[in-house]
């Protein structure tokens, strides 16, 4: 199992999506889980192609799932595009050479099979990568590059890809999204 540290901490949110206070991310996660911020990103390379993930088994939280190159939490006073360069690191050992966040309002509350919620304010960013990607295996027990139509594919099966990342496609089809992002290809 992916461990927490018991030392990283969430930001929880009220209804508005202000701060106030924070916990253990080892003890967020449950049936009744607050509402925190979190993140998604979804990253590109430079043929235009977008990661896929699919969650290490150990994760606590949708274990084996595919979804979006990564997520993740920002720390207390974290700015959240230096959290999304810091999680890409952390998952996939990779360095981000431009950060966009393309969906800053992004809001979602979902349950797994096993009752865990995930209930989250979580902007949505779109990043390039700068240099290969190495996976984590305590991350991230896949990955494969795919064209933009197989994400959108992927998003239209319930069963298919993460509850976040099925909302978040069609959002992101709708958006501007950057110009290293080729979204209809």
């Amino acid at each position: 199992m992916t461990t927490v540290s018991h030392d990283e901490r969430v930001v929880l949110l009220d209804d508005a999506g202000n701060s106030v206070g924070s916990a253990a991310k080892a003890t967020v996660h449950h049936t009744e889980t607050p509402l925190h911020l979190g993140f998604s990103c979804y990253l590109f390379d430079g043929a235009g192609r977008v990661l896929l993930t699919r969650r290490a088994l150990g994760k606590q939280t949708w274990p084996g799932v595919w979804t979006n190159a990564f997520c993740g939490h920002p720390a207390p006073g974290e700015n959240v595009e230096d959290a999304v360069r810091r999680r890409a690191r952390q998952e996939l050992g990779a360095a981000l050479a431009e950060v966009v966040c393309v969906l800053p309002d992004f809001r979602y509350r979902a349950r797994a099979a096993d009752g865990t919620v995930e209930n989250e304010v979580c902007p949505v960013f779109c990043a390039l990568a700068d240099g290969p990607v190495a996976a984590v295996p305590d991350e991230v027990m896949d990955l494969v590059w795919v064209g933009w139509d197989e994400v959108r594919a992927a998003a239209s099966l319930d069963w298919a890809i993460s509850p976040w990342a099925r909302d978040q496609v069609p959002l992101l089809d709708a958006a501007r999204l950057p110009s290293w992002a080729h979204p209809q290809g």
